[in-house]
Protein backbone atom coordinates (compact mmCIF):
# COMPACT_ATOMS: atom_id res chain seq x y z
CA UNK A 1 0.00 0.00 0.00
CA UNK A 2 1.34 3.46 -0.85
CA UNK A 3 2.20 5.58 2.18
CA UNK A 4 2.24 9.35 2.38
CA UNK A 5 5.54 11.03 3.11
CA UNK A 6 5.94 12.90 6.38
CA UNK A 7 5.38 16.18 4.56
CA UNK A 8 2.20 14.66 3.15
CA UNK A 9 0.97 13.82 6.64
CA UNK A 10 1.72 17.31 7.88
CA UNK A 11 -0.01 18.96 4.94
CA UNK A 12 -2.95 16.60 5.33
CA UNK A 13 -3.35 17.77 8.90
CA UNK A 14 -3.50 21.41 7.76
CA UNK A 15 -5.80 20.63 4.82
CA UNK A 16 -8.42 19.03 7.05
CA UNK A 17 -7.91 21.33 10.01
CA UNK A 18 -11.29 23.00 9.51
CA UNK A 19 -13.27 19.78 8.94
CA UNK A 20 -14.31 19.09 12.54
CA UNK A 21 -15.44 22.19 14.37
CA UNK A 22 -12.85 23.93 16.48
CA UNK A 23 -13.32 23.24 20.17
CA UNK A 24 -13.19 25.66 23.09
CA UNK A 25 -9.79 25.51 24.83
CA UNK A 26 -11.19 23.32 27.62
CA UNK A 27 -12.83 20.67 25.39
CA UNK A 28 -11.65 17.73 23.31
CA UNK A 29 -13.55 16.33 20.32
CA UNK A 30 -12.79 12.84 19.02
CA UNK A 31 -14.57 11.17 16.13
CA UNK A 32 -13.86 8.72 13.38
CA UNK A 33 -14.94 6.12 10.89
CA UNK A 34 -13.91 2.44 10.73
CA UNK A 35 -13.96 0.94 7.22
CA UNK A 36 -14.39 -2.87 7.07
CA UNK A 37 -14.88 -3.07 10.86
CA UNK A 38 -14.25 -6.34 12.67
CA UNK A 39 -16.99 -5.43 15.17
CA UNK A 40 -19.29 -2.52 16.01
CA UNK A 41 -17.23 -1.43 19.01
CA UNK A 42 -14.39 1.07 19.46
CA UNK A 43 -12.88 1.70 22.90
CA UNK A 44 -10.90 4.70 24.11
CA UNK A 45 -8.45 4.16 26.99
CA UNK A 46 -6.35 6.56 29.04
CA UNK A 47 -3.68 4.49 30.74
CA UNK A 48 -5.39 1.22 31.67
CA UNK A 49 -8.71 2.94 32.32
CA UNK A 50 -11.60 2.81 29.86
CA UNK A 51 -12.76 6.32 28.97
CA UNK A 52 -15.58 5.23 26.68
CA UNK A 53 -16.78 2.36 24.52
CA UNK A 54 -18.38 3.59 21.29
CA UNK A 55 -20.93 1.75 19.18
CA UNK A 56 -20.44 2.45 15.48
CA UNK A 57 -23.51 3.99 13.84
CA UNK A 58 -25.02 3.02 10.46
CA UNK A 59 -22.25 4.94 8.68
CA UNK A 60 -19.62 3.12 10.78
CA UNK A 61 -18.81 6.35 12.63
CA UNK A 62 -18.39 7.41 16.24
CA UNK A 63 -17.86 10.77 17.93
CA UNK A 64 -17.87 12.48 21.31
CA UNK A 65 -16.98 15.83 22.88
CA UNK A 66 -15.35 15.83 26.32
CA UNK A 67 -15.50 18.74 28.74
CA UNK A 68 -13.16 17.48 31.44
CA UNK A 69 -10.81 14.97 29.79
CA UNK A 70 -7.17 15.50 30.82
CA UNK A 71 -4.60 16.00 28.06
CA UNK A 72 -2.25 13.08 27.50
CA UNK A 73 -1.66 9.72 25.86
CA UNK A 74 -4.66 7.55 24.92
CA UNK A 75 -5.23 4.27 23.11
CA UNK A 76 -7.97 3.73 20.54
CA UNK A 77 -8.86 0.03 20.30
CA UNK A 78 -10.79 -1.80 17.61
CA UNK A 79 -10.15 -5.46 18.36
CA UNK A 80 -7.76 -7.03 17.82
CA UNK A 81 -5.79 -3.84 17.03
CA UNK A 82 -5.15 -0.56 18.81
CA UNK A 83 -3.23 2.65 18.20
CA UNK A 84 -1.84 5.42 20.39
CA UNK A 85 -3.33 8.91 20.31
CA UNK A 86 -2.11 12.19 21.78
CA UNK A 87 -5.12 14.27 22.78
CA UNK A 88 -4.97 17.75 24.30
CA UNK A 89 -7.55 20.28 25.36
CA UNK A 90 -8.78 22.20 22.32
CA UNK A 91 -8.13 19.32 19.91
CA UNK A 92 -10.82 18.40 17.39
CA UNK A 93 -9.55 15.14 15.93
CA UNK A 94 -11.08 12.89 13.29
CA UNK A 95 -9.57 9.49 12.47
CA UNK A 96 -10.27 7.22 9.51
CA UNK A 97 -9.21 3.56 9.74
CA UNK A 98 -9.53 0.57 7.44
CA UNK A 99 -9.58 -2.36 9.87
CA UNK A 100 -8.16 -4.76 7.25
CA UNK A 101 -4.87 -2.79 7.02
CA UNK A 102 -5.09 -1.12 10.39
CA UNK A 103 -1.85 0.83 11.00
CA UNK A 104 -1.10 1.50 7.34
CA UNK A 105 -4.54 2.99 6.76
CA UNK A 106 -4.80 5.42 9.68
CA UNK A 107 -5.23 9.08 8.69
CA UNK A 108 -5.99 11.90 11.12
CA UNK A 109 -7.56 15.23 10.26
CA UNK A 110 -8.60 18.31 12.17
CA UNK A 111 -6.96 20.23 15.00
CA UNK A 112 -4.34 17.97 16.58
CA UNK A 113 -3.88 15.86 13.44
CA UNK A 114 -0.27 16.78 12.60
CA UNK A 115 1.29 15.44 15.81
CA UNK A 116 -0.71 12.19 15.54
CA UNK A 117 0.09 11.71 11.85
CA UNK A 118 3.75 12.25 12.76
CA UNK A 119 3.52 9.46 15.36
CA UNK A 120 2.02 7.11 12.75
CA UNK A 121 4.66 8.01 10.17
CA UNK A 122 7.41 7.21 12.67
CA UNK A 123 5.80 3.89 13.60
CA UNK A 124 5.54 2.74 9.99
CA UNK A 125 9.10 3.81 9.17
CA UNK A 126 10.47 2.06 12.25
CA UNK A 127 8.63 -1.17 11.42
CA UNK A 128 10.39 -1.20 8.04
CA UNK A 129 13.73 -0.35 9.64
CA UNK A 130 13.40 -3.14 12.19
CA UNK A 131 13.21 -5.69 9.39
CA UNK A 132 16.44 -4.26 7.97
CA UNK A 133 18.18 -4.05 11.37
CA UNK A 134 17.38 -7.68 12.20
CA UNK A 135 20.18 -8.66 9.79
CA UNK A 136 22.67 -6.23 11.37
CA UNK A 137 22.94 -7.62 14.89
CA UNK A 138 26.02 -9.56 13.83
CA UNK A 139 27.87 -6.25 13.25
CA UNK A 140 30.34 -5.05 15.86
CA UNK A 141 29.06 -2.51 18.36
CA UNK A 142 30.81 0.47 16.74
CA UNK A 143 29.27 -0.14 13.30
CA UNK A 144 25.87 -0.96 14.83
CA UNK A 145 25.91 2.23 16.91
CA UNK A 146 26.85 4.35 13.89
CA UNK A 147 23.96 2.85 11.95
CA UNK A 148 21.51 3.72 14.71
CA UNK A 149 22.99 7.21 15.07
CA UNK A 150 22.32 7.93 11.39
CA UNK A 151 18.70 6.73 11.67
CA UNK A 152 18.20 8.77 14.84
CA UNK A 153 19.57 11.91 13.17
CA UNK A 154 17.22 11.43 10.22
CA UNK A 155 14.21 11.25 12.55
CA UNK A 156 15.44 14.24 14.54
CA UNK A 157 15.53 16.32 11.35
CA UNK A 158 12.01 15.16 10.48
CA UNK A 159 10.85 16.18 13.94
CA UNK A 160 12.48 19.63 13.60
CA UNK A 161 10.62 20.11 10.30
CA UNK A 162 7.32 19.06 11.83
CA UNK A 163 7.87 21.19 14.94
CA UNK A 164 8.64 24.27 12.84
CA UNK A 165 5.24 23.99 11.10
CA UNK A 166 3.21 23.51 14.28
CA UNK A 167 2.85 25.20 17.64
CA UNK A 168 3.42 22.15 19.80
CA UNK A 169 2.71 22.25 23.51
CA UNK A 170 5.40 21.01 25.95
CA UNK A 171 3.64 17.63 26.32
CA UNK A 172 3.30 17.27 22.54
CA UNK A 173 7.00 18.05 22.12
CA UNK A 174 7.91 15.49 24.78
CA UNK A 175 5.76 12.71 23.31
CA UNK A 176 6.73 13.27 19.65
CA UNK A 177 10.43 13.42 20.56
CA UNK A 178 10.14 10.30 22.72
CA UNK A 179 8.53 8.55 19.74
CA UNK A 180 11.78 8.65 17.77
CA UNK A 181 14.38 8.67 20.60
CA UNK A 182 13.30 5.65 22.65
CA UNK A 183 12.81 3.07 19.87
CA UNK A 184 16.50 3.40 18.94
CA UNK A 185 17.49 3.29 22.61
CA UNK A 186 15.47 0.06 22.85
CA UNK A 187 17.40 -1.43 19.94
CA UNK A 188 20.69 -0.51 21.66
CA UNK A 189 19.59 -2.34 24.80
CA UNK A 190 18.49 -5.39 22.80
CA UNK A 191 21.84 -5.48 20.99
CA UNK A 192 23.61 -5.47 24.36
CA UNK A 193 21.35 -8.28 25.62
CA UNK A 194 22.40 -10.42 22.65
CA UNK A 195 26.03 -9.37 22.20
CA UNK A 196 27.24 -7.75 25.40
CA UNK A 197 27.50 -10.59 27.89
CA UNK A 198 31.31 -10.73 27.51
CA UNK A 199 32.04 -7.01 27.35
CA UNK A 200 34.55 -5.48 29.72
CA UNK A 201 33.55 -2.71 32.15
CA UNK A 202 35.25 -0.18 29.86
CA UNK A 203 33.36 -1.43 26.80
CA UNK A 204 30.12 -1.32 28.78
CA UNK A 205 30.71 2.27 29.86
CA UNK A 206 31.44 3.46 26.32
CA UNK A 207 28.48 1.68 24.75
CA UNK A 208 25.91 2.74 27.34
CA UNK A 209 26.91 6.41 27.38
CA UNK A 210 23.59 7.20 25.65
CA UNK A 211 21.73 6.35 28.87
CA UNK A 212 22.77 9.60 30.56
CA UNK A 213 20.50 11.52 28.17
CA UNK A 214 17.40 9.48 29.00
CA UNK A 215 14.74 9.75 31.69
CA UNK A 216 13.96 6.76 33.92
CA UNK A 217 11.03 8.19 35.82
CA UNK A 218 8.73 10.03 33.44
CA UNK A 219 5.12 9.54 34.52
CA UNK A 220 3.87 11.51 31.49
CA UNK A 221 5.15 8.61 29.34
CA UNK A 222 4.13 5.81 31.70
CA UNK A 223 1.68 4.40 29.12
CA UNK A 224 3.53 5.36 25.92
CA UNK A 225 4.64 2.15 24.22
CA UNK A 226 8.04 3.35 22.86
CA UNK A 227 9.05 4.59 26.32
CA UNK A 228 7.68 1.59 28.24
CA UNK A 229 9.36 -0.83 25.83
CA UNK A 230 12.67 0.95 26.33
CA UNK A 231 12.57 0.95 30.13
CA UNK A 232 11.63 -2.74 30.16
CA UNK A 233 14.62 -3.55 27.94
CA UNK A 234 16.86 -1.40 30.15
CA UNK A 235 15.65 -3.42 33.15
CA UNK A 236 16.29 -6.67 31.26
CA UNK A 237 19.88 -5.67 30.49
CA UNK A 238 20.57 -4.58 34.06
CA UNK A 239 19.05 -7.81 35.44
CA UNK A 240 21.07 -10.14 33.19
CA UNK A 241 24.08 -11.61 34.96
CA UNK A 242 27.43 -11.33 33.07
CA UNK A 243 28.20 -14.33 30.91
CA UNK A 244 24.63 -15.66 30.85
CA UNK A 245 22.52 -16.19 27.72
CA UNK A 246 19.47 -13.93 27.60
CA UNK A 247 17.07 -16.21 25.72
CA UNK A 248 17.54 -19.05 28.22
CA UNK A 249 17.59 -16.84 31.31
CA UNK A 250 14.52 -14.75 30.47
CA UNK A 251 12.23 -17.78 30.78
CA UNK A 252 12.98 -18.24 34.48
CA UNK A 253 11.08 -16.98 37.51
CA UNK A 254 14.38 -15.98 39.15
CA UNK A 255 15.10 -13.59 36.27
CA UNK A 256 11.69 -11.95 36.56
CA UNK A 257 12.17 -11.48 40.30
CA UNK A 258 15.55 -9.92 39.52
CA UNK A 259 13.81 -7.60 37.04
CA UNK A 260 11.51 -6.41 39.83
CA UNK A 261 14.57 -5.78 42.03
CA UNK A 262 16.20 -3.70 39.28
CA UNK A 263 12.96 -1.77 38.79
CA UNK A 264 12.71 -1.10 42.51
CA UNK A 265 16.27 0.24 42.63
CA UNK A 266 16.41 2.26 39.40
CA UNK A 267 12.97 3.48 38.33
CA UNK A 268 11.20 6.47 39.83
CA UNK A 269 7.57 7.60 39.63
CA UNK A 270 4.79 5.52 41.18
CA UNK A 271 2.63 5.47 38.03
CA UNK A 272 5.50 4.26 35.86
CA UNK A 273 6.82 1.78 38.44
CA UNK A 274 3.45 0.15 38.93
CA UNK A 275 2.79 -0.10 35.20
CA UNK A 276 6.19 -1.70 34.56
CA UNK A 277 5.83 -4.09 37.49
CA UNK A 278 2.41 -5.08 36.15
CA UNK A 279 3.92 -5.79 32.71
CA UNK A 280 6.64 -7.96 34.24
CA UNK A 281 4.07 -9.80 36.35
CA UNK A 282 1.91 -10.54 33.32
CA UNK A 283 4.93 -11.91 31.42
CA UNK A 284 5.77 -14.22 34.33
CA UNK A 285 2.22 -15.41 35.01
CA UNK A 286 1.63 -16.08 31.30
CA UNK A 287 4.72 -18.30 31.22
CA UNK A 288 2.74 -21.44 31.97
CA UNK A 289 5.84 -23.61 32.39
CA UNK A 290 6.71 -21.59 35.53
CA UNK A 291 3.32 -22.13 37.12
CA UNK A 292 4.68 -23.93 40.19
CA UNK A 293 6.96 -20.94 40.87
CA UNK A 294 4.31 -18.26 40.49
CA UNK A 295 3.35 -18.11 44.16
CA UNK A 296 6.93 -17.20 45.03
CA UNK A 297 6.95 -14.52 42.33
CA UNK A 298 3.63 -13.07 43.46
CA UNK A 299 4.87 -12.70 47.02
CA UNK A 300 7.78 -10.57 45.79
CA UNK A 301 5.60 -8.63 43.31
CA UNK A 302 3.32 -7.59 46.17
CA UNK A 303 6.28 -5.85 47.88
CA UNK A 304 7.09 -3.73 44.77
CA UNK A 305 3.63 -2.90 43.46
CA UNK A 306 1.58 -0.23 45.29
CA UNK A 307 -1.56 -0.40 43.14
CA UNK A 308 -4.43 -2.47 44.63
CA UNK A 309 -6.10 -2.53 41.19
CA UNK A 310 -3.02 -3.98 39.47
CA UNK A 311 -2.50 -6.53 42.24
CA UNK A 312 -6.11 -7.66 41.81
CA UNK A 313 -5.63 -7.96 38.02
CA UNK A 314 -2.51 -10.08 38.39
CA UNK A 315 -4.10 -12.35 41.01
CA UNK A 316 -7.20 -12.73 38.83
CA UNK A 317 -5.01 -13.76 35.88
CA UNK A 318 -3.28 -16.32 38.07
CA UNK A 319 -6.67 -17.69 39.11
CA UNK A 320 -7.88 -17.79 35.48
CA UNK A 321 -4.80 -19.81 34.51
CA UNK A 322 -5.51 -22.24 37.35
CA UNK A 323 -9.03 -22.74 35.99
CA UNK A 324 -7.54 -23.77 32.61
CA UNK A 325 -5.46 -26.57 34.10
CA UNK A 326 -5.59 -30.24 33.02
CA UNK A 327 -8.66 -32.30 33.99
CA UNK A 328 -10.70 -29.20 34.83
CA UNK A 329 -13.93 -28.46 32.95
CA UNK A 330 -13.51 -25.87 30.22
CA UNK A 331 -14.96 -22.59 31.60
CA UNK A 332 -18.32 -21.88 29.99
CA UNK A 333 -18.71 -18.90 27.68
CA UNK A 334 -21.33 -17.86 25.12
CA UNK A 335 -20.59 -18.34 21.42
CA UNK A 336 -22.30 -17.44 18.15
CA UNK A 337 -22.78 -20.17 15.55
CA UNK A 338 -22.91 -19.69 11.79
CA UNK A 339 -26.70 -19.24 11.95
CA UNK A 340 -26.17 -16.33 14.40
CA UNK A 341 -27.70 -18.33 17.26
CA UNK A 342 -26.19 -18.03 20.73
CA UNK A 343 -24.85 -21.35 22.05
CA UNK A 344 -22.96 -22.49 25.14
CA UNK A 345 -19.34 -23.57 24.79
CA UNK A 346 -20.20 -26.70 26.81
CA UNK A 347 -21.65 -28.12 23.58
CA UNK A 348 -18.31 -28.09 21.73
CA UNK A 349 -17.07 -31.57 22.65
CA UNK A 350 -20.03 -33.56 21.24
CA UNK A 351 -18.85 -36.79 22.90
CA UNK A 352 -15.43 -36.74 21.21
CA UNK A 353 -12.08 -35.14 21.84
CA UNK A 354 -11.97 -31.61 20.39
CA UNK A 355 -9.26 -29.16 19.38
CA UNK A 356 -10.28 -25.50 19.55
CA UNK A 357 -8.29 -23.00 17.46
CA UNK A 358 -8.76 -19.26 16.95
CA UNK A 359 -8.72 -16.78 14.09
CA UNK A 360 -9.44 -13.12 13.34
CA UNK A 361 -11.26 -11.39 10.50
CA UNK A 362 -8.38 -8.90 10.27
CA UNK A 363 -5.80 -11.64 9.65
CA UNK A 364 -7.21 -13.75 6.85
CA UNK A 365 -3.82 -15.09 5.73
CA UNK A 366 -3.44 -16.55 9.22
CA UNK A 367 -6.92 -18.09 8.91
CA UNK A 368 -6.09 -19.60 5.53
CA UNK A 369 -2.85 -21.12 6.86
CA UNK A 370 -4.66 -22.42 9.92
CA UNK A 371 -7.32 -24.13 7.80
CA UNK A 372 -4.58 -25.88 5.83
CA UNK A 373 -3.18 -27.27 9.10
CA UNK A 374 -6.69 -28.28 10.17
CA UNK A 375 -7.18 -30.21 6.94
CA UNK A 376 -3.90 -32.05 7.44
CA UNK A 377 -4.59 -32.83 11.09
CA UNK A 378 -8.13 -34.09 10.32
CA UNK A 379 -6.87 -36.59 7.77
CA UNK A 380 -4.47 -38.02 10.36
CA UNK A 381 -6.94 -37.79 13.27
CA UNK A 382 -10.46 -38.43 11.90
CA UNK A 383 -11.76 -39.25 15.38
CA UNK A 384 -11.02 -35.72 16.70
CA UNK A 385 -13.20 -32.68 16.10
CA UNK A 386 -11.55 -29.39 15.12
CA UNK A 387 -13.47 -26.24 16.02
CA UNK A 388 -12.56 -22.76 14.77
CA UNK A 389 -13.52 -19.71 16.81
CA UNK A 390 -13.44 -16.21 15.35
CA UNK A 391 -12.56 -13.59 17.96
CA UNK A 392 -15.11 -11.16 16.44
CA UNK A 393 -18.84 -11.72 15.83
CA UNK A 394 -19.69 -13.07 12.37
CA UNK A 395 -20.73 -10.84 9.46
CA UNK A 396 -21.58 -11.27 5.76
CA UNK A 397 -17.91 -10.98 4.76
CA UNK A 398 -17.12 -14.06 6.87
CA UNK A 399 -20.00 -15.94 5.23
CA UNK A 400 -18.57 -15.22 1.78
CA UNK A 401 -15.00 -16.13 2.75
CA UNK A 402 -16.05 -19.41 4.33
CA UNK A 403 -18.15 -20.25 1.29
CA UNK A 404 -15.18 -19.65 -1.01
CA UNK A 405 -12.88 -21.69 1.24
CA UNK A 406 -15.51 -24.46 1.55
CA UNK A 407 -15.34 -24.38 5.33
CA UNK A 408 -17.72 -26.58 7.32
CA UNK A 409 -19.88 -24.04 9.16
CA UNK A 410 -20.95 -26.66 11.69
CA UNK A 411 -17.47 -26.40 13.21
CA UNK A 412 -17.19 -22.60 13.13
CA UNK A 413 -18.16 -20.27 15.97
CA UNK A 414 -17.48 -16.69 17.08
CA UNK A 415 -16.93 -14.97 20.39
CA UNK A 416 -19.84 -12.76 21.43
CA UNK A 417 -17.94 -10.90 24.13
CA UNK A 418 -14.18 -10.91 23.52
CA UNK A 419 -13.28 -9.34 26.88
CA UNK A 420 -15.15 -11.95 28.94
CA UNK A 421 -14.13 -14.87 26.75
CA UNK A 422 -10.45 -13.92 26.56
CA UNK A 423 -10.34 -13.64 30.36
CA UNK A 424 -12.09 -16.97 30.97
CA UNK A 425 -9.94 -18.86 28.47
CA UNK A 426 -6.75 -16.77 28.92
CA UNK A 427 -6.70 -15.93 25.23
CA UNK A 428 -3.56 -13.83 24.67
CA UNK A 429 -2.29 -15.17 21.32
CA UNK A 430 -4.13 -15.93 18.09
CA UNK A 431 -2.13 -19.18 17.79
CA UNK A 432 -3.57 -20.48 21.06
CA UNK A 433 -5.23 -23.89 20.98
CA UNK A 434 -7.28 -25.73 23.59
CA UNK A 435 -7.67 -29.51 23.65
CA UNK A 436 -10.62 -30.99 25.55
CA UNK A 437 -11.74 -34.59 26.00
CA UNK A 438 -15.13 -36.10 25.11
CA UNK A 439 -16.63 -34.83 28.38
CA UNK A 440 -15.38 -31.26 27.94
CA UNK A 441 -12.51 -31.56 30.43
CA UNK A 442 -9.27 -29.79 29.58
CA UNK A 443 -6.38 -31.87 28.29
CA UNK A 444 -4.21 -28.88 27.30
CA UNK A 445 -5.42 -25.34 27.97
CA UNK A 446 -2.37 -23.61 26.51
CA UNK A 447 -1.47 -25.31 23.26
CA UNK A 448 0.11 -23.52 20.31
CA UNK A 449 -1.67 -24.48 17.10
CA UNK A 450 1.22 -23.36 14.89
CA UNK A 451 3.90 -25.14 16.92
CA UNK A 452 5.75 -27.90 15.08
CA UNK A 453 5.12 -30.25 18.01
CA UNK A 454 1.38 -29.62 18.26
CA UNK A 455 0.58 -32.78 16.30
CA UNK A 456 2.20 -34.76 19.12
CA UNK A 457 -0.10 -33.03 21.62
CA UNK A 458 -3.11 -34.07 19.54
CA UNK A 459 -2.04 -37.71 19.56
CA UNK A 460 -1.70 -37.62 23.36
CA UNK A 461 -5.35 -36.56 23.62
CA UNK A 462 -6.62 -39.81 22.14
Amino acid sequence: MRKLSLLGWVCLGFFFSCSPKEQPPSRIFLGGQIINPSSRKVTLYQGNTTVETFQLDDQLRFEETYDSLASGIFKLEHLPEYQTLLLEKGDSLWVRINAVTFDESIVYSGSGASKNNFLMELLLRQETENQYLSSKYSSNRKIFSQLLDSMLLEKKNLWIGMDSLNSLSPIAQKVTQAAYIYPYATIRERYALLRGSQWTAEEDSAYFSFRKYLNYGDNDLAFFDPYVNYVLNFINEKALEPGTAYFQTKQTTDFNIKRLEVLDENIKGALLRNNLARAIAFEEILNFENHKQHQRFLQFYATVNTSPIYLSEVLDLHADINSMGPNKPLPKILLQNAKRDTVNSASLAKAKATVVYFWSQTQMNHYRNTLERVSRFQKINPDIRFVGICIQPFNTMVDEVQKIMEVSKEDQFALINFENASKSWVLTLLNKAIIIDAKGRIIDGFGNFSDANFETQIKKSK
